[in-house]
């Protein structure tokens, strides 16, 4: 990851901090009345604490003690719990962690023991920042993962998103992990864009864009780079998604883009002022017409990069200034000023790495606070005769049987080392177990799974009477001849992932995906009397589903996406196939009607056979079609899908109509 990823991830949690820890101008939850004019005092003491976060760390600090103080003088537990965040918030700012996380530990207590499920998935996301600065990775996950359990359980999507941001954020950090990074990303975007968070949609988004163009897929990051640009649209972070974009087009060699970009980046951060944004644009600048040869250009930009970072001392943007510098002189055969320069790298890499040393062993002293503060904790606790009798005990061994308490200790080593080992290997077991239940449940249906798990075979079942969907999309291969592998496997993906989460909504099962083709059951594996319904009624929210994204593929001059369905009901046989990749998979002239339906279906239309019709027609308004040759079947009617057979009172004209329809189906 470079430098100024880093910089924004850290920059991200911040603002998750600052706008969504200290936001409540008053106590949520509490009226006045409940306490009289000491809780306004309460309020207004914790409200002006937050008025000097970014001025006056200090003055935060005591109005949100005094806040405190005269919250437990009158019980009053939520206003205390907001004061103690507030100090420890004044304290991440001034950059004391250890303070920080001492106050906002004490504030999650109280909002747990008070039931504020909100304060504590946002004490616990709190947490997860300070471990996430620190380097922490494994606690500051295991915070932003409880935080998001929380989240879920209360439903704030708000929160929910943020976690997901979070979790992410923490996988990003290592290569290793981009996978699982990618996942949480691609789970909050879509949450994001449902509650119409610009700031996490832009965060979501530009995160997931350098991903990809750091593992070289520059398409997607691209498509990710843009989608932060909308989301950024008037905000400050602007000319990040602008700078990125511009990186894209130099790795591309598109230089006129990649200056046109920058430029954009730099004009919106002028309007801001924001230095730090100026500066990376005009080493973007200097960057791109040094990789297109003009040097001379490249150095004026540089140079201006140059001042700007020493003004605001900005460490790693001066330190690609001189990098710049030293690299386009010598290009040029200045060697007397490629030489000033190079020093001044040399030096200035010198003092970074003083930094992330002096980074490094303030963790080492963290650590030791930590543990010096849980053994002062543990000595206050112990009762003191208990204690007494402690050092009498070491005492009479120390001078007694010294040479018996070595081999005690051995003893007692040994064990704890074997018991340490087993610990790990049962965790690691336990872990791949979990791993494997989980991969098996999403390959299967849950109680196949279990079955599988359990006997280590799955037995074939007969269903007398199964629902079978069929779905192509219409000129799939032109389509695919038109776009880019990424481009069409991003939009399949994104499809496939709405048809699951409507079959999920009605209770049905998914059984594969061929190319372009979807394939979905319902009434397996466990018997449902009501599937017909429920997958004609799934069928149409597809349809509507994919008329939706056409209407948005038209206004930007994009072609449609025309989907054809079918369904028909009847008998299957269900099981396991495969001895390496498990899949569930169902067979049967079902099967193979359903998939004429589909064929002979239109283009936007639910095509569905006469033994389904018979299943729905009180529920839906259908059309006769005609008939068609299924193999092993013989002919068989279909019908077009028009509509729910709604419950107002014209419902017996609907009625009408359907009678009309099936009288009509021998003509």
């Amino acid at each position: 990851m470079n430098k100024i990823t880093g910089n924004y991830i850290f920059l991200f949690f911040l603002l998750a901090i600052v706008c969504l820890a200290f936001g409540a101008k008053s106590v949520p939850g509490v009226r006045t009345a409940d306490y009289g004019e000491d809780t306004t005092r309460v309020n207004n003491l914790i409200l002006a604490s937050e008025n000097q976060f970014g001025s006056d760390p200090v003055k935060a600090i005591r109005y949100a003690r005094q806040a405190n103080d005269l919250a437990i003088k009158i019980n009053f537990k939520k206003g205390s719990a907001y004061a103690l965040k507030n100090i420890g918030s004044a304290y991440y700012i001034q950059g004391n962690y250890n303070k920080a996380i001492e106050y906002w530990e004490k504030s999650l207590k109280i909002f747990q023991s008070i039931k504020d499920e909100l304060g504590e998935a946002n004490l616990l996301s709190n947490l997860g920042a300070v471990y996430f600065n620190l380097g922490k990775d494994v606690i500051a996950l295991d915070h932003h993962l409880k935080s998001l359990k929380v989240s879920e359980k209360i439903g704030n999507k708000l929160r929910i998103a943020t976690s997901l941001i979070n979790i992410g954020a923490v996988y990003y950090r290592k290569e290793a992990t981009h996978d699982k990074a990618i996942q949480y990303y691609l789970r909050a975007l879509p949450l994001s864009e449902d509650i119409g968070n610009k700031d996490a949609i832009g965060t979501a988004s530009v995160n997931l864009g350098e991903i990809y163009l750091e593992n070289g897929q520059d398409s997607l990051a691209l498509h990710y780079f843009k989608k932060s640009q909308e989301a950024y649209k008037g905000s400050v972070n602007l000319p990040y998604s602008l700078n990125n974009i511009a990186k894209v087009y130099l790795e591309r060699k598109d230089y006129a883009a990649a200056i046109n970009y920058h430029e954009q980046a730099l004009a919106a951060s002028e309007v801001i002022d924001g230095q730090l944004d100026i500066a990376q644009s005009v080493l973007g600048l200097g960057n791109t017409y040094a990789s297109k040869g003009d040097k001379r250009k490249a150095i004026t930009y540089y140079k201006r990069a140059e001042a700007i970072a020493s003004a605001i001392n900005s460490q790693y943007e001066l330190k690609s200034a001189y990098q710049g510098l030293a690299s386009s002189y010598a290009a040029l055969g200045n060697y007397g000023q490629a030489y000033v320069y190079q020093n001044l790298l040399t030096e200035i890499t010198d003092s970074l790495y003083n930094i992330e040393t002096d980074k490094r062993l303030s963790e080492v002293q963290f650590d030791f606070d930590i543990q010096k503060k849980q053994a002062e904790i543990n000595l206050l606790i112990k009762d003191r005769a208990l204690q007494q009798l402690e050092l009498r005990r070491q005492r009479f061994a120390k001078n007694s049987l010294i040479g018996g308490f070595i081999l005690v200790f051995i003893i007692a080593f040994m064990l704890f080392r074997n018991s340490r080992n087993k610990s790990r290997t049962n965790k690691l077991l336990d872990k791949q177990k979990a791993e494997i239940e989980d991969l098996l449940s999403n390959m299967l249906p849950e109680e196949v799974a279990k079955e599988l798990q359990r006997n280590g075979q799955a037995t074939p079942r007969f269903y007398e009477s199964v629902s079978v969907l069929f779905s192509d999309f219409k000129n799939f291969t032109h389509m695919a001849d038109a776009l880019s592998p990424q481009d069409i496997v991003l939009e399949l993906n994104g499809y496939f992932m709405a048809f699951d989460d409507i079959i999920e909504k009605y209770g049905l099962e998914k059984i594969k995906t061929i190319g372009d083709a979807y394939m979905c059951a319902g009434g397996i594996p466990a018997v449902d009397e009501t599937h017909p319904i429920k997958i004609v009624k799934a069928s149409l929210e597809i349809q509507k589903y994919i008329d939706s994204r056409n209407e948005l593929k038209k206004e930007t001059g994009n072609l449609p996406w025309e989907l054809r369905i079918g369904i028909h009901t009847g008998p299957v046989v269900a099981g396991v196939v495969g001895r390496k990749k498990y899949a569930y998979d169902i067979w049967g002239s079902t099967v193979n009607t359903a998939s004429r339906m589909e064929s002979n279906g239109e283009p936007g239309r639910v095509n569905i056979s006469a033994d389904t019709y018979e299943l729905v027609k009180d529920h839906y308004v259908c059309t006769y079609r005609g008939k068609i040759l299924a193999k092993n079947v013989g002919e068989v009617d279909m019908y077009f899908v028009e509509s729910e057979i709604s419950n107002h009172p014209l419902s017996e004209m609907a009625k009408l109509k359907q009678e009309a329809y099936t009288d009509n189906k021998g003509v």
